[in-house]
């Protein structure tokens, strides 16, 4: 799909993408360092009166307002605060409080872990088959460059299945499965990444179901069970939004070859090709954790993310000015595309990703 650009064109793409991100970075200020922690701010909010009306969780009412609210508070925390703020994107307000370096989200993956499968590997990778885990998680096959095998025939049901409990799905990422299976895998350090998952997965079970219940009294059990159907909300918005950022319609992906030399235009030109925006309003940007904008967080994954949104129109010219794909699409549209591959590919066969995908 690009085969038509040059070595020129890759160089004045990577110019121009590099002086949009200079122009960017170099005005951030007292604006943008009041949008996040006004988000925080907000956020904690919800979960302080998310978890207050769980007080009364044997109330229906208060029962539904309250798993309501909580998953909205751990939906913002994990997408467009603890998401953004482990990119490093508001590290230039040298906040400790608000620091790459220090922050732990609501999540049962350990932040240095996903800091590492996702931040270097994910973003390194992007769509790379072999190097990025993120193509199919380990477990699905998302585009026919994907060697088939008959477990693929239940990913369907698989993939509902990580959805619910995406957020253990991610905690497992940095295991590096392939390599445990095929026995290459460093074993002490596989056990001490499962020790500090174990520590993460205590931390939070003893927040949500147990310290919290019992702070609800003889309301523990449907307490519980908000803060469990709160995490699952969660998880399947996470899933989705992340699915539907890498794999809809003719999203690309890569064989190992393409990185042989690979310049700064032709990385910027694989994270546009191998993304996929979400179209909106300003809220559901937000609930994205503006991940709705996944092509300009590829580009510049430490970028403040309430900038993706004004710099979107200036990358999709770009796009427009060398004939690159700036695949956009409705929610519905993305989700549509996204579950037609994974129904197509539990099968064998299918055309090259950069294609267009066979009708389901």
């Amino acid at each position: 799909m690009t085969d038509h650009l040059t070595a020129e064109d890759y160089e004045t793409i990577a110019t121009e993408l590099d002086a949009l991100r200079e122009e960017i970075m170099s005005g951030l200020g007292e604006r943008d360092a009041s949008y996040i922690r006004r988000v925080i701010r907000r956020q904690r909010g919800l979960e302080i009166g998310g978890r207050a009306l769980l007080l009364a969780s044997a109330l229906p009412p208060a029962w539904i307002a309250g798993t309501a609210t909580l998953a909205v508070a751990k939906i913002l925390e994990n997408m467009e605060i603890g998401h953004n703020v482990m990119h490093g994107q508001w590290d230039w307000m040298r906040d400790p409080k608000i620091h790459s370096t220090t922050w732990e989200w609501d999540n049962v993956s350990p932040a240095e872990q996903w800091k590492h499968s996702h931040n270097f590997v994910h973003h390194t990778f992007t769509n790379v088959l072999g190097r990025d885990n993120d193509v199919g998680y380990g477990i699905l096959r998302v585009a026919p460059e994907q060697e088939w095998s008959p477990a693929h025939l239940a990913q369907p049901l698989y993939n509902l299945l990580l959805a619910m409990f995406f957020e253990y799905g991610v905690a497992l990422h940095d295991l590096e499965i392939d390599k445990i299976r095929a026995g290459t895998a460093d074993e002490a350090v596989t056990k001490e990444k499962l020790r500090a998952i174990g520590r993460k997965i205590r931390r939070q079970w003893g927040k949500d179901y147990l310290a919290f219940p019992l702070l609800s009294g003889p309301q523990f059990l449907s307490t519980l069970t908000a803060n469990a159907t709160a995490n699952v909300v969660r998880n399947v918005w996470a899933h989705m939004i992340i699915f539907c950022g890498h794999f809809p319609g003719d999203v690309e992906v890569f064989e190992e070859e393409r990185l042989d030399g690979e310049t700064k235009g032709e990385w910027y030109v694989r994270q546009m090709c191998g993304s996929a925006n979400i179209t909106g309003g300003r809220l559901f940007h937000l609930m994205t954790g503006n991940l709705s904008h996944q092509i300009e967080h590829h580009l510049f994954p430490d970028m403040p993310s309430n900038r993706y949104g004004e710099i979107a129109p200036r990358v999709r010219a770009l796009c427009d000015k060398y004939d690159v794909p700036y695949h956009t699409g409705t929610l519905s549209k993305q989700v549509t595309g996204t579950w037609k591959k994974i129904v197509r590919y539990a099968l064998p066969g299918g055309r090259p990703s950069a294609a267009e995908p066979e009708a389901v």
